[in-house]
């Protein structure tokens, strides 16, 4: 069977919504004009170059697509008249969805022609209230939190790709993300697993981090809790099927963190190695019963219909260039942050409380591993 890919243009002018190939429009010219002289008239190219083309998806198809009689003009053969009749079935068909997927993709170029949209391309660890805040950005525009704050009249689009905190950093490091999105615990301090994964990741200086949200992790667990899991040490003691999640995740960083705190390594948890992509696939895999618990946000066990165990409180972090704080989509990223509309609707969501929303905040009371007054002491001996 012979594959199809599709393609579409860019044009100032209005034109029927229809999928276009070239080896059809060779094809009807052809056959509208009796010759290959008429139709590549019709074209307005030549006909060595018709000539050509037609030679070319003959040899393409495997299949004759011209009759060549002496005397007689050239006519579409059997399987060329086939092609036709089959095109213009499908198009015949698919008229309807062919409008709709054309509009879609004219109202999402209407957006990079116009200069009210913002778009913010945004690598982040998977979180619930990232998916309401792209919404909330796309359906409304509401009022700040104090006078001071007026919002632009243009709208915001978040281009969220949903990563590994790790590959988030390292994707705005590289250059492929205005912003990214990654957690830690508020207990975490220095020399921790959390300070050895995310401090080489980040520089004082070149990045900034916003305040975003503080989320719960906790044990996503069956309706009723029929194990009584209600601790990491529960899961050893019961043998508790667990579901981990990938290594570069930052709910990764905070079970292996979580489990150094109480002295327990990987072998002793069954499912350790077992991993699921995301939070509601780690929901998903305890309500289907395959296995007892995973660790997870509240909003992701409430959607699934599980019960939830809070173990941690988290800082969930946004970070970018010092150089992107003044790009227009940060800064309205960072007014739509501090709108009360959306701290109310933060709010409605399992598990989270706002947190310096939208605030640029330092990273050494954030993330408390560099010691800089400590660095200026050592300098002054050296």
């Amino acid at each position: 069977m012979h594959r199809l890919q599709l393609h579409y243009s860019l044009s100032r002018d209005s034109s029927p919504a229809v999928l276009r190939n070239p080896l059809i429009d060779l094809l009807q010219a052809v056959s509208n004009q009796g010759s290959i002289s008429g139709g590549a008239r019709m074209l307005g190219l030549s006909y060595r170059h018709v000539w050509g083309e037609l030679k070319r998806w003959e040899q393409e198809l495997g299949n004759e697509l011209l009759v060549w009689e002496k005397g007689q003009n050239a006519r579409l053969s059997g399987f060329g008249n086939k092609l036709m009749w089959a095109e213009r079935q499908a198009q015949a068909r698919l008229g309807a969805q062919i409008e709709a997927l054309r509009g879609e993709l004219e109202r999402s170029y209407a957006q990079a022609f116009d200069d009210t949209v913002q778009v913010l391309t945004l690598y982040a660890s998977h979180d619930d209230a990232l998916t309401a805040l792209r919404e909330f950005a796309l359906q409304s525009t509401p009022s700040p939190v104090s006078g001071a704050l007026n919002l632009p009249t243009t709208s915001l689009h978040l281009d969220i790709r949903f990563t590994g905190s790790v590959d988030a950093i390292r994707a705005l490091n590289e250059g492929r993300c205005v912003m990214a999105g990654f957690h830690t615990l508020q207990s975490s301090g220095k020399k921790t697993l959390t300070e050895r994964t995310y401090k080489p990741l980040l520089r004082p200086g070149l990045h900034k981090i916003i305040g975003f949200a503080a989320r719960t992790q906790g044990l996503m667990v069956p309706r009723q809790n029929p194990l009584a899991l209600h601790s990491l040490s529960d899961l050893v003691r019961h043998d508790a099927r667990f579901a981990n999640r990938s290594l570069g995740s930052g709910t990764r960083v905070v079970l292996d963190e979580l489990m150094a705190q109480q002295n327990l390594n990987p072998d002793q948890l069954n499912g350790y190695h077992h991993t699921e992509p995301s939070h509601a696939a780690v929901a998903q895999a305890v309500a289907a019963g395959q296995c007892d618990a995973g660790l997870g946000i509240a909003a992701a066990a409430k959607q699934a219909g599980l019960d939830f165990v809070p173990l941690a409180q988290e800082h969930y972090h946004l970070v970018c260039l010092k150089s992107a704080l003044d790009q227009p989509g940060v800064a309205h990223l960072r007014r739509l942050l501090q709108s009360a509309q959306w701290l109310d609707t933060l709010s409605g969501i399992a598990g989270y409380q706002a947190q310096h929303s939208g605030h640029v905040r330092s990273m050494r009371q954030v993330l408390p591993w560099w010691d800089y007054r400590h660095q200026k002491t050592s300098g002054t001996h050296q």
